[in-house]
């Protein structure tokens, strides 16, 4: 039977389809139906371009009278690069709202609510809420906590290895599970490495999938500036590139890569290296609103004690590697008990080809 939740989901996988392509706005789909037909559908496609409701309501014309609006995020009430879309539901006609969660944005929190009741329509809040609230966890997370939304992504052996004793780590996945990982890229702000692995591996860190694709600002930890003048992540015709040096850097080194486009900034040190809150901030303050962290052990570390780190992406492969000396994903100053390990939900396993990919989430938000 073609129920609220039924709708709501139709309206979720539609919002979905745009991953990427809406921060610093949040993912959002609508749905219209009259008397059990749809009559119009849309989604948010791109930061400034018009919302959801308003190319359903486009589509679905006069036949929106006396219709249902499903929608899985409270309508918008306050004037940004689109006007609110409130009051476009409000003269729209439509008898029933259906509201998968509220808008955590200040600007709204309830109010597009209020002001669609006051005009006498019907509103239900709460319909595939979760699921709604997974499907913008980037969004929701920059609205409390004013900081991009991290993303650890690592591939290790069954036996829980990132690489040989030597770095040596070419490749722990399968194809498919790399080739994943290029649209991860594609729908992510910015991509993050430490300098031991621009070193290592000169990567160009950019998208590479059939589709073409954006590529994500790159971000290089590099307390000393030791990035070689003609690192691939130098080349900034293709993507951005900003690099955290401690203050008192090579000022000479930073010029040379200033004079090829690449970003330098100073962070403050800490007795675990850089700043990672400062630095943060900063990519913040720069309209970065996610991070995926591709760094190896030290730096995926650095994040994991900070309590930095909001969702775990780990593929695992079908290997063992063994060795007292094999580097695992994530590394730093030793605990002395299991109880000091972060505690994580697994929230789904999947199949990539011949590997597994868990993704976990800590059970303390920060």
């Amino acid at each position: 039977m073609k129920n609220d939740e039924y709708y709501m989901n139709l309206a979720l996988e539609l919002a979905q389809t745009a991953r990427g392509k809406t921060n610093p706005n949040p993912l959002v789909g609508a749905i219209i139906v009259n008397k059990g037909m749809i009559v119009g559908s849309g989604l948010h496609r791109k930061a400034g371009e018009p919302h959801a409701e308003v190319h359903a309501f486009r589509m679905a014309g006069d036949h929106a009278i006396g219709a249902t609006l499903y929608v899985t995020l409270e309508p918008c009430s306050h004037y940004g690069k689109t006007p609110p879309c409130a009051e476009l539901v409000k003269n729209s006609g439509v008898s029933r709202v259906v509201i998968a969660m509220k808008d955590p944005n200040p600007l709204v929190a309830g109010k597009g609510i209020k002001l669609i009741e006051e005009a006498g329509i019907e509103v239900t809040v709460g319909v595939l809420e979760t699921q709604a609230a997974k499907l913008n966890e980037r969004f929701i997370h920059n609205m409390v906590y004013k900081r991009p939304f991290v993303i650890a992504k690592t591939a290790m052996t069954l036996d829980g290895k990132l690489a040989a004793y030597n770095g040596h780590s070419k490749w722990v996945t399968g194809e498919e599970s790399r080739q994943t990982v290029h649209y991860l890229r594609n729908e992510v702000d910015a991509i993050l490495v430490g300098i031991g692995t621009v070193l290592s591996d000169n990567p160009m860190l950019t998208t590479r999938i059939e589709e073409g694709g954006k590529n994500p600002v790159r971000i290089v930890l590099d307390s000393n500036l030791r990035t070689p003048l003609d690192a691939h992540i130098t080349d900034c015709h293709d993507a951005q590139t900003l690099i955290f040096a401690k203050e008192g850097a090579d000022q000479t080194k930073a010029e040379a890569l200033k004079a090829k486009g690449v970003q330098v900034h100073y962070a403050p040190e800490t007795a675990n290296g850089l700043d990672l809150g400062f630095i943060l901030q900063v990519l913040f303050e720069q309209g970065l609103t996610d991070v995926l962290v591709e760094g190896g052990s030290e730096v995926n570390g650095a994040f994991l004690r900070a309590g930095l780190i909001h969702k775990y992406l780990i593929y695992v492969a079908p290997k063992i590697l063994g060795g007292r000396h094999s580097l695992t994903p994530f590394t730093g100053a030793d605990v002395e008990s299991m109880d000091e390990a972060v505690q994580l939900e697994f929230d789904s396993v999947a199949h990539i080809g011949n590997d597994l990919l868990i993704t976990a989430y800590p059970k303390t938000k920060r």
